[in-house]
């Protein structure tokens, strides 16, 4: 016998009535015949809407221009690029409302680029939309293999792509755009050769620190002046007695703590580490001698990939890369004893002033940080 939640008589026809083809799931179960039409109505496309251009010749003589004229504005902010590269110091520095001071070559380069960019995607958008066809077409399903005169009729659909986009009928179209497509790499390349060759040289930008000096002669050559060792960040000088045994201290040339801007690039190549041991245990004399009474700084820059040498070991007097565990010996000219480092933390020589605070005698003899394969050349 049939309950109210379980029907033996399910009347399909008076259910549809009630609810419409809804399934209602407060009203017990529902059984359902199984069927499915055996062809769904084909929804169709809506009626295509021709475009101006594909009415009258003179909207798509304008429209031909709009984009050839997108791609000029590519073609200028490339050579724009290229002028900016060259002929804009690095140094160079801009106001700019909203970003503040910025790099005038790091600006430049930006906007050029985004306009060489702009102009590519615009005018490609702009040619697919009023040039191009757009009359949409549908494909039935069919096996993964096409039928071989599918196949052919494809290959034709390829071939005549040029003529179905209008190429060969308007030259204007084909050169504008094979201009903006063709001068948009050499930006490209222009950075990688120039990274690379002569023009700018950036391996000597790690064979000069802070501590050569922040000024320069006549020549460019910066001034040696004998800096004082400031901790970081107070940014106060160390006199010898304030550095125990054990200790480390985190250490800036007098001055560059003071700067306006490009600190954080000074700081990134001028890091030195502070330590003090007992003079008997270095195993190197050069160690010894260029420090004062067993002070000793090293750069904080590891030569692995420039990561910063963190850690400090006081019983085995070991310097510790935290990145890739690069380890080195502070009584040895800090030798690389461990890790994928390839040379020695450079060390830099110290004394103290007549007041006598820490000072360094010489700058850095060798670059810092990693290793690159120019460094044989300086």
């Amino acid at each position: 016998m049939a309950d109210a939640n379980h029907p033996s008589d399910y009347d399909a026809d008076a259910y549809e009535r009630e609810v419409g083809t809804a399934v209602s799931l407060d009203t017990g179960d529902h059984v359902g015949d199984g069927g499915l039409p055996e062809r769904f109505e084909n929804p169709g496309l809506p009626a295509h809407q021709p475009r101006m251009a594909d009415l009258d010749d003179g909207a798509a003589k304008r429209a031909e221009r709009q984009v050839a004229t997108l791609f000029g504005i590519s073609v200028v902010g490339t050579l724009g690029f290229l002028v900016a590269y060259f002929a804009v110091p690095t140094d160079a520095r801009m106001f700019f409302p909203g970003l503040g001071d910025v790099s005038t070559s790091n600006f430049l380069l930006g906007v050029t680029l985004a306009l060489s960019l702009l102009g590519i995607g615009a005018g490609a958008i702009h040619w697919a939309k009023t040039l191009m066809p757009d009359v949409e077409e549908i494909e039935l399903r069919h096996p993964m293999r096409s039928a071989p005169e599918d196949r052919e009729k494809f290959g034709d659909i390829v071939l005549g792509g040029g003529e179905t986009a209008q190429l060969t009928r308007r030259p204007l179209l084909k050169y504008s755009m094979g201009g903006a497509l063709g001068l948009f790499a050499i930006p490209l390349l222009v950075q990688l050769v120039g990274s690379l060759g002569p023009f700018d040289q950036p391996f000597r930008r790690l064979a000069t620190t802070f501590w050569d000096g922040h000024e320069v002669d006549g020549d460019g050559n910066p001034i040696f002046v004998r800096p004082r060792l400031m901790r970081d960040p107070q940014n106060t000088p160390v006199r010898p007695e304030e550095v125990p045994i054990g200790s480390v201290f985190h250490i800036q040339p007098e001055g560059l703590l003071d700067l306006e801007s490009h600190i954080l690039e000074e700081k990134a190549k001028a890091s030195v580490v502070l330590m003090r041991l007992n003079p008997s245990d270095f195993v190197s004399e050069k160690a010894r001698d260029w420090g004062y009474e067993g002070i000793v700084a090293y750069s904080k820059i590891c030569t692995h990939v420039g990561c910063p040498v963190g850690l400090y070991e006081q019983h085995t007097h070991h310097l510790l890369c935290p990145c890739h565990q690069s380890t080195f010996d502070v009584t040895d000219d800090c030798k690389v004893i461990f890790g994928p480092a390839k040379r020695a933390l450079p060390q830099l020589k110290i004394t103290v002033d007549d007041e006598g605070y820490l000072v360094a005698d010489q700058p850095f003899q060798e670059p810092v940080g990693p290793s690159f394969w120019e460094r044989e050349r300086l």
